[in-house]
């Protein structure tokens, strides 16, 4: 099985599983995090047992415990789409096999599985079946069909296209319409994250993606040009004309502050 994820277009992304060491460094976090929470719980029952008659100590007590061990890692978990104060700290998300976002009923899974997995064996049945499955997957993970995957910590860097000098000449000479703001924000995320598609699935989408994007230049780039310079000379083209029409813009518009900024009569303006 290939490890990846598969995103909306239908697209394999090159990510990979996350390391045991970084789900236990996760797990570690998230384990310090809920005993604080439990120790706290903790500290208010013992006043609550005075208030209380004796026989509903134990089932305050019941839910204390569910909700630390249950509950709360549910919320935390359905809410962040995957990542808990651990995992967020190790570069840790957990998606579905597919790669999608987990939802309630994944996290609901790996929290009820950890309370035997995790709480009541200390965490060693599911450091053993994190060793042997090759995803990292714990017995939550497997009941519920999802992995832990590795997390990017650096935000992306936008770029501007840059125009393939072979194209250069043509691209100042194509007329290119306007291009739809869908078909442009798709051309320009898939320049921008090519390097991380799989190769079959970045041939595929670079082909679709000038196929849509030849109605609207004109003359079609020279035979045998690859999708993806196509698709990059448009980019760097459309956002050069661009450019040059904002500072046309901005020139316009000083030139006409400077005229009404003049005295009248020929008076010369004062320095400042």
């Amino acid at each position: 099985m290939q490890d990846g994820v598969v995103i909306g277009e239908g697209v394999v992304l090159d990510t990979r599983p996350a390391s045991v060491a970084s789900r236990l460094l996760a797990g570690f976090v998230d384990v310090l995090a809920l005993g604080a929470a439990a120790l706290v719980v903790g500290l208010l029952l013992r006043g609550v047992e005075i208030s209380i008659p004796a026989e509903y100590v134990r089932i305050v007590t019941v839910v204390a415990i569910v909700t630390v061990t249950v509950v709360v890692p549910t919320t935390i978990e359905t809410l962040s789409r995957g990542r808990s104060l651990g995992k967020l700290a190790a570069g840790v998300r957990i998606v579905r096999d597919d790669g999608g976002p987990i939802t309630f009923r994944h996290a609901f899974v790996r929290a009820l599985t950890g309370v035997v997995e995790l709480w009541a064996t200390l965490g060693s049945v599911a450091v053993l079946c994190s060793l042997a499955n090759s995803r990292g997957k714990r017995v939550g993970d497997l009941l519920a069909g999802t992995y832990g995957s590795r997390v990017r910590t650096a935000a992306p860097v936008r770029t501007a296209a840059v125009m393939p000098p072979q194209l250069a000449g043509w691209a100042a000479h194509a007329d290119v319409a306007r291009l739809p703001d869908g078909l442009a924000l798709a051309v320009r995320q898939f320049l921008g994250r090519a390097a991380t598609l799989h190769p079959g699935s970045r041939a595929e989408l670079g082909t679709r993606l000038a196929a849509d994007l030849r109605p609207y230049v004109s003359p079609p780039p020279p035979p045998g040009t690859h999708p993806e310079v196509f698709l990059s000379a448009v980019l760097a083209e459309r956002g050069r004309r661009e450019t040059v029409v904002e500072m046309q813009r901005v020139r316009r518009e000083q030139a006409e502050a400077a005229l009404l900024r003049r005295l009248p009569h020929g008076v010369p303006d004062p320095e400042l």
